[in-house]
């Protein structure tokens, strides 16, 4: 009845879709943003959030931690199955494909998007955002603290490590990224950026070898990324690190944050 009751409307009017229906004073949300679905998760009230992502169900994409994400069902994305579960709002990426925005829109279906954050401020915005949708203001209050807090406890005033952020395909960060401003922040230097790589160069396994860095922090899988070689070179480090925990603003930075710190530590 709701896409019935939008397609009339347009057709009488020529412009806007109908607005949503709102249940009660809590509007019902489907997440088709990872990162979304992570704040979400954390901000929503019980039964506000009807769906997330496909990519927090895949160990390899997802920010939010298993046992979290296995409360959520989750959507592949398609305008079919989001129209199924009759959502109040829709929150996506920038990337949204027009054709299936339009669909939602057509049935009702409010869609807000957001976008990629790169310090800590943006996500906080971020998170404000999303709080406002769902109307939980003191959920979202309590996580914008607990992430404050972990900021501020993890600065590091002091000398940096000269750290090769390598990810998944050998490639690199730029400088102005979450992950750049979560090294910068906890006491590493972007290895890459002091040689001019920008966000997402290549950088293979003999360049590095030639001018190696002070530390080597492993967010990928591939064999380059963990050869046994980097062994082998005096003075270098070698760090796994959790490639989940530097795309996401919103809880995973307290996580990246305390992986990182704990590195440092152990640096002295």
């Amino acid at each position: 009845m709701k896409a019935l009751a939008a397609v009339l409307l347009l057709l009488a009017g020529g412009c806007a879709a109908a607005p949503p229906h709102f249940a009660g004073d809590r509007a019902t949300i489907v997440s088709l943003n990872p990162c979304a679905d992570a704040i979400l998760a954390e901000v929503a009230a019980p039964g506000q959030l009807l769906a997330i992502s496909h990519y927090s169900k895949d160990p390899a994409a997802s920010s939010m931690e298993a046992g979290q994400a296995a409360r959520f069902p989750a959507t592949g994305g398609t305008a079919e199955e989001v129209i199924a579960l009759a959502p109040d709002m829709v929150v996506a990426d920038i990337f949204l494909a027009p054709a299936t925005r339009a669909a939602l829109e057509g049935a009702g279906i409010r869609v807000e998007t957001v976008g990629i954050v790169s310090d800590l401020d943006q996500s906080l915005t971020q998170i404000r955002q999303l709080v406002a949708l769902t109307g939980e203001g003191a959920r979202g209050e309590t996580l914008a603290a607990r992430m404050t807090e972990a900021w501020e406890a993890s600065a590091f005033d002091g000398p940096p490590i000269d750290t090769l952020l390598w990810q998944e395909g050998g490639i690199v960060p730029g400088e102005a990224t979450l992950a750049a401003n979560l090294l910068a922040h906890t006491g590493f230097a972007l290895h890459s950026a002091a040689r001019g790589l920008g966000q997402g160069a290549y950088l293979p396994l003999e360049q590095v070898l030639a001018d190696p860095p002070e530390l080597v922090l492993a967010a990928g899988d591939e064999r380059m990324l963990s050869h046994p070689v980097l062994g082998r070179v005096d003075g270098l480090r070698y760090e796994r690190l959790d490639g989940n925990l530097l795309f996401c603003g919103g809880p995973t930075i307290p996580r990246a944050l305390a992986r990182l710190r704990a590195i440092r530590a152990q640096a002295g």
